[in-house]
């Protein structure tokens, strides 16, 4: 297993580690979607960017308080299946 780590501080940023994360559990956007009681196309516009006032918002605040925002995951070598 390898660890991966992203710097947040953009919603694309935000978004491509939502996706990297996921595609490293193996999981569809649809499949995340119902882990998360979301539609698919809520995952899609997240992991493509789409910025929503949340999260502008917070990563306003991290960056006005000095917060580094990171997102870290593990990414299985095992076959996907």
């Amino acid at each position: 297993m390898v660890k991966r780590t992203a710097h947040l501080r953009a919603p694309a940023d935000f978004g491509l580690a939502i996706q990297q994360a996921r595609l490293a559990r193996g999981l569809s956007q649809t499949e995340l979607a119902a882990d998360v009681d979301v539609s698919q196309s809520t995952i899609s516009a997240i992991e493509g960017g789409q910025t929503t006032i949340l999260v502008r918002r917070l990563l306003e605040l991290a960056e006005a308080t000095g917060i580094e925002l990171t997102a870290t995951w593990e990414d299985d070598d095992a076959p996907r299946g």
